[in-house]
Protein backbone atom coordinates (compact mmCIF):
# COMPACT_ATOMS: atom_id res chain seq x y z
CA UNK A 1 0.00 0.00 0.00
CA UNK A 2 0.83 3.49 -0.89
CA UNK A 3 -0.24 6.30 1.32
CA UNK A 4 -0.88 9.66 -1.20
CA UNK A 5 -1.99 12.96 0.17
CA UNK A 6 -1.26 16.89 -0.19
CA UNK A 7 -2.30 20.25 0.85
CA UNK A 8 -4.51 21.56 -2.55
CA UNK A 9 -7.21 19.05 -0.98
CA UNK A 10 -8.76 15.98 -2.14
CA UNK A 11 -10.13 17.50 -5.42
CA UNK A 12 -6.65 18.63 -6.97
CA UNK A 13 -5.27 17.76 -10.07
CA UNK A 14 -1.85 17.05 -8.92
CA UNK A 15 -3.34 14.64 -6.75
CA UNK A 16 -4.94 12.76 -9.60
CA UNK A 17 -1.82 12.15 -11.51
CA UNK A 18 0.00 10.94 -8.73
CA UNK A 19 -2.70 8.56 -8.49
CA UNK A 20 -2.69 7.42 -11.66
CA UNK A 21 1.21 7.39 -11.86
CA UNK A 22 1.58 5.46 -8.73
CA UNK A 23 -1.29 2.77 -9.02
CA UNK A 24 1.04 1.11 -11.25
CA UNK A 25 3.15 0.14 -8.34
CA UNK A 26 0.88 -0.79 -5.82
CA UNK A 27 -2.65 -0.76 -3.92
CA UNK A 28 -3.01 3.23 -3.21
CA UNK A 29 -4.64 5.29 -0.64
CA UNK A 30 -5.38 9.17 -0.65
CA UNK A 31 -6.31 10.64 2.51
CA UNK A 32 -6.29 14.53 1.70
CA UNK A 33 -7.78 17.64 3.20
CA UNK A 34 -11.30 18.46 1.95
CA UNK A 35 -9.83 21.91 0.74
CA UNK A 36 -6.66 23.94 -0.11
CA UNK A 37 -4.53 23.75 2.91
CA UNK A 38 -1.43 25.50 1.45
CA UNK A 39 1.34 26.90 3.53
CA UNK A 40 0.15 26.09 6.58
CA UNK A 41 3.30 24.07 7.58
CA UNK A 42 3.25 21.55 10.36
CA UNK A 43 -0.03 22.75 11.95
CA UNK A 44 -2.19 19.95 13.70
CA UNK A 45 -5.67 20.03 14.85
CA UNK A 46 -6.15 19.58 18.64
CA UNK A 47 -8.35 21.46 20.19
CA UNK A 48 -11.42 19.51 18.09
CA UNK A 49 -12.04 16.51 16.20
CA UNK A 50 -12.06 15.78 12.55
CA UNK A 51 -14.00 14.35 10.58
CA UNK A 52 -13.26 11.61 7.47
CA UNK A 53 -15.70 11.72 4.08
CA UNK A 54 -14.77 8.72 1.73
CA UNK A 55 -14.69 9.69 -1.63
CA UNK A 56 -14.51 6.04 -3.22
CA UNK A 57 -12.51 3.23 -2.40
CA UNK A 58 -9.66 4.20 -0.41
CA UNK A 59 -10.19 7.72 -0.92
CA UNK A 60 -10.73 10.19 1.75
CA UNK A 61 -11.14 13.75 2.51
CA UNK A 62 -10.02 14.73 6.03
CA UNK A 63 -11.79 18.32 7.05
CA UNK A 64 -7.74 19.23 8.44
CA UNK A 65 -4.57 20.03 7.86
CA UNK A 66 -1.61 17.66 5.72
CA UNK A 67 -0.42 16.22 9.14
CA UNK A 68 -3.94 15.58 10.15
CA UNK A 69 -4.30 13.37 7.28
CA UNK A 70 -1.10 11.35 8.03
CA UNK A 71 -2.33 10.94 11.56
CA UNK A 72 -5.82 9.55 10.78
CA UNK A 73 -4.47 7.53 7.79
CA UNK A 74 -2.09 5.75 10.23
CA UNK A 75 -4.70 5.95 13.09
CA UNK A 76 -7.56 5.24 11.82
CA UNK A 77 -7.60 4.23 8.26
CA UNK A 78 -5.41 1.61 7.33
CA UNK A 79 -4.59 -1.59 9.14
CA UNK A 80 -0.91 -1.74 8.55
CA UNK A 81 1.99 0.93 7.66
CA UNK A 82 2.25 1.82 4.24
CA UNK A 83 5.20 0.82 2.41
CA UNK A 84 5.64 4.85 1.06
CA UNK A 85 3.92 8.10 1.55
CA UNK A 86 4.14 10.55 -0.97
CA UNK A 87 3.01 13.90 -0.76
CA UNK A 88 1.78 15.82 -3.92
CA UNK A 89 2.04 16.90 -6.86
CA UNK A 90 1.71 20.08 -5.31
CA UNK A 91 0.42 23.12 -7.03
CA UNK A 92 3.37 25.36 -7.07
CA UNK A 93 7.00 25.29 -6.22
CA UNK A 94 8.67 24.29 -2.88
CA UNK A 95 12.06 25.35 -2.72
CA UNK A 96 14.22 27.33 -0.82
CA UNK A 97 12.78 28.40 2.26
CA UNK A 98 9.13 27.11 1.16
CA UNK A 99 10.23 24.13 2.91
CA UNK A 100 9.62 25.85 6.46
CA UNK A 101 5.85 26.82 5.14
CA UNK A 102 4.79 24.33 3.62
CA UNK A 103 1.90 22.15 3.99
CA UNK A 104 2.88 19.50 1.14
CA UNK A 105 6.72 18.90 2.95
CA UNK A 106 4.94 18.81 5.97
CA UNK A 107 2.81 15.31 5.41
CA UNK A 108 6.13 14.37 3.97
CA UNK A 109 7.92 15.13 7.58
CA UNK A 110 5.07 13.54 9.64
CA UNK A 111 5.38 10.31 7.15
CA UNK A 112 9.31 10.43 8.26
CA UNK A 113 8.75 11.02 12.08
CA UNK A 114 6.25 8.28 12.06
CA UNK A 115 9.52 6.10 10.04
CA UNK A 116 7.41 5.47 6.46
CA UNK A 117 10.06 6.26 3.72
CA UNK A 118 8.64 9.65 2.30
CA UNK A 119 8.96 12.48 -0.37
CA UNK A 120 7.33 15.50 -1.62
CA UNK A 121 6.63 16.15 -4.91
CA UNK A 122 5.71 19.99 -6.70
CA UNK A 123 5.08 21.24 -9.92
CA UNK A 124 7.26 24.54 -10.39
CA UNK A 125 3.71 26.01 -12.43
CA UNK A 126 4.56 28.45 -15.15
CA UNK A 127 0.79 27.26 -17.12
CA UNK A 128 0.16 24.59 -14.93
CA UNK A 129 0.17 22.16 -17.54
CA UNK A 130 2.42 19.33 -17.08
CA UNK A 131 1.15 16.98 -13.76
CA UNK A 132 2.25 14.48 -16.45
CA UNK A 133 5.35 15.34 -16.58
CA UNK A 134 6.04 15.69 -12.38
CA UNK A 135 3.67 12.37 -12.34
CA UNK A 136 6.49 10.72 -14.24
CA UNK A 137 9.15 11.73 -12.11
CA UNK A 138 7.64 10.76 -9.07
CA UNK A 139 7.29 7.60 -10.42
CA UNK A 140 10.36 6.93 -11.09
CA UNK A 141 11.28 8.35 -7.45
CA UNK A 142 8.87 5.75 -5.99
CA UNK A 143 10.50 3.03 -7.63
CA UNK A 144 13.67 4.20 -6.16
CA UNK A 145 12.57 4.19 -2.90
CA UNK A 146 11.13 0.99 -2.87
CA UNK A 147 14.14 -0.35 -4.29
CA UNK A 148 16.45 1.35 -1.46
CA UNK A 149 14.84 2.92 0.82
CA UNK A 150 16.06 6.31 2.79
CA UNK A 151 18.03 6.55 6.05
CA UNK A 152 16.03 6.96 9.25
CA UNK A 153 15.21 10.84 9.38
CA UNK A 154 15.51 11.46 6.11
CA UNK A 155 13.13 12.59 3.17
CA UNK A 156 13.08 14.06 -0.56
CA UNK A 157 11.73 17.19 -1.70
CA UNK A 158 11.10 16.94 -5.17
CA UNK A 159 10.95 19.83 -7.72
CA UNK A 160 9.73 19.62 -11.58
CA UNK A 161 9.69 22.00 -14.10
CA UNK A 162 6.16 23.10 -15.54
CA UNK A 163 7.64 21.68 -19.35
CA UNK A 164 7.09 18.58 -21.70
CA UNK A 165 8.80 15.50 -20.76
CA UNK A 166 10.99 15.86 -23.48
CA UNK A 167 12.01 18.92 -22.60
CA UNK A 168 12.79 17.85 -19.10
CA UNK A 169 16.60 18.25 -18.00
CA UNK A 170 18.26 15.13 -15.67
CA UNK A 171 17.51 14.91 -11.97
CA UNK A 172 20.05 16.89 -10.01
CA UNK A 173 20.60 16.33 -6.60
CA UNK A 174 20.69 19.86 -4.93
CA UNK A 175 20.96 22.01 -1.85
CA UNK A 176 18.61 24.14 -0.26
CA UNK A 177 18.39 27.76 -2.06
CA UNK A 178 19.06 30.06 0.85
CA UNK A 179 17.52 33.11 -0.53
CA UNK A 180 14.96 34.82 1.57
CA UNK A 181 11.52 36.53 0.90
CA UNK A 182 11.20 40.27 1.65
CA UNK A 183 8.93 41.47 4.30
CA UNK A 184 6.45 43.28 2.20
CA UNK A 185 3.08 43.64 3.78
CA UNK A 186 0.21 45.10 1.22
CA UNK A 187 -2.98 47.13 2.11
CA UNK A 188 -5.96 45.65 0.67
CA UNK A 189 -7.62 48.45 -1.59
CA UNK A 190 -10.68 48.06 0.58
CA UNK A 191 -9.75 47.43 3.84
CA UNK A 192 -6.66 50.04 4.75
CA UNK A 193 -6.26 48.06 8.36
CA UNK A 194 -6.07 44.88 5.86
CA UNK A 195 -3.05 43.91 4.57
CA UNK A 196 -2.14 40.94 2.55
CA UNK A 197 1.49 39.30 3.26
CA UNK A 198 4.36 38.38 0.64
CA UNK A 199 7.39 39.37 -1.38
CA UNK A 200 9.93 38.74 -3.65
CA UNK A 201 12.28 35.90 -3.29
CA UNK A 202 16.06 37.78 -2.93
CA UNK A 203 18.58 36.22 -4.77
CA UNK A 204 21.37 33.81 -2.66
CA UNK A 205 24.76 34.94 -3.25
CA UNK A 206 25.87 32.00 -3.95
CA UNK A 207 23.42 29.95 -6.20
CA UNK A 208 25.34 26.95 -7.22
CA UNK A 209 24.04 23.41 -6.62
CA UNK A 210 20.69 25.20 -5.48
CA UNK A 211 17.03 23.39 -6.07
CA UNK A 212 16.06 26.73 -7.59
CA UNK A 213 19.32 26.69 -9.34
CA UNK A 214 18.26 23.58 -10.74
CA UNK A 215 14.91 24.38 -11.63
CA UNK A 216 16.09 27.14 -13.91
CA UNK A 217 17.91 24.59 -16.08
CA UNK A 218 14.83 22.83 -16.55
CA UNK A 219 16.12 19.99 -14.07
CA UNK A 220 14.35 18.05 -11.77
CA UNK A 221 15.68 19.39 -8.10
CA UNK A 222 15.97 16.33 -5.53
CA UNK A 223 17.08 17.78 -2.61
CA UNK A 224 17.39 15.46 0.68
CA UNK A 225 16.32 16.60 4.15
CA UNK A 226 17.28 15.65 7.78
CA UNK A 227 15.19 15.86 10.88
CA UNK A 228 17.40 16.94 13.30
CA UNK A 229 17.54 21.12 13.36
CA UNK A 230 20.90 20.54 16.11
CA UNK A 231 23.22 22.74 15.32
CA UNK A 232 26.39 20.22 16.03
CA UNK A 233 29.18 22.65 15.24
CA UNK A 234 27.96 25.20 17.35
CA UNK A 235 27.48 22.53 20.03
CA UNK A 236 31.05 22.78 21.71
CA UNK A 237 30.92 27.15 21.65
CA UNK A 238 27.40 26.65 23.39
CA UNK A 239 29.58 24.75 26.24
CA UNK A 240 32.53 27.07 25.95
CA UNK A 241 29.77 29.62 26.87
CA UNK A 242 28.10 27.85 29.68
Amino acid sequence: MILLTNDDGIHAEGLRCLEDALSSLDEVCVVAPDRERSAISMAITLHQPVAIKPHGSYRYAIDGTPVDCVHVALGAILEEPPKLLVSGINHGANLGQDVHYSGTLAAAIQGTFFGLPSFAVSLVMEQGEHFDTAAHVALRIAKSILDNGLPDGRLLNVNVPDCPLPELGDIAITRQDLGVYDARAHADADRPTHYWIGGERQAPADPSNTDLEAICRKCVSVMPIQLDLTDHDMLKTLTEWF
